[in-house]
């Protein structure tokens, strides 16, 4: 939620200016059912579970009960992540590899990948629905991909290479788990030998 500058605020029940608060200093209504001090935010709508997080510096909503704030990452995420997240440094201080949006003031869903860089939610489900798996900063899978690497298994038994290929090796680099490893060329793809990935790159012949 935008933090809102406001200084001097005029009660619209009985017009009297004074000093951002809750309750009217003259005539005591409430000025909003939610209000921050600090951002100086009022809100009558408080079925959003708004809460101020002081790591963030601005008021959020889902309630605080459901959210923590990583320090290194610099942003709240679900307690469901608290003890499963990969810290990235200032991981919602950048834009989306998608859209390019600012992620920390998008009011959009964002969401922690594997890797630990964040997404636009509705980015990666774009992303997957053209057959695109890997992160866009890093390169690691950002889902299960096992039953694809099975398919690939398959696929790979079945197509023989031609005769001059056959024990041709080359060093591949694992975007999943960073390994190298000396393997036998193929067209489909080369499979790591650490990871079982296919998640591959060749580095040299």
């Amino acid at each position: 939620m935008p933090r809102h500058q406001v200084k001097q605020v005029i009660c619209s029940l009985c017009g009297a200016e004074q000093e951002a608060q809750q309750n009217c200093v003259n005539c005591g209504v409430c000025m909003g059912k939610y209000f921050c001090d600090t951002c100086k935010l009022y809100d009558d709508d408080i079925s959003k579970q708004q809460y101020h997080c002081n790591g963030c510096g601005i008021c959020r909503t889902g309630g605080q009960e459901n959210f923590f704030h990583c320090n290194k990452c610099g942003c709240c995420y679900s307690t469901l992540l608290r003890d499963s997240h990969p810290c990235v440094e200032g991981a919602m201080h950048h834009d989306c590899p998608v859209c390019f949006e600012y992620l920390f003031e998008s009011r959009n869903d964002v969401i922690v990948m594997p890797c630990g860089h964040t997404i636009h939610k509705s980015c990666l489900n774009e992303m997957r629905e053209h057959f695109q798996f890997t992160c866009p900063l890093c390169s690691k899978s950002v889902c299960d991909m096992s039953k694809v690497w099975e398919k690939l298994d398959m696929e790979i038994s079945a197509t023989p290479m031609p005769e001059p290929y056959q024990n041709k090796m080359v060093w591949i680099l694992c975007n999943d788990c960073g390994k190298t490893s000396n393997v036998r060329f193929h067209f489909v793809a080369q499979k790591c030998l650490n990871c079982n990935s296919y998640n591959t790159r060749q580095t040299r012949g």
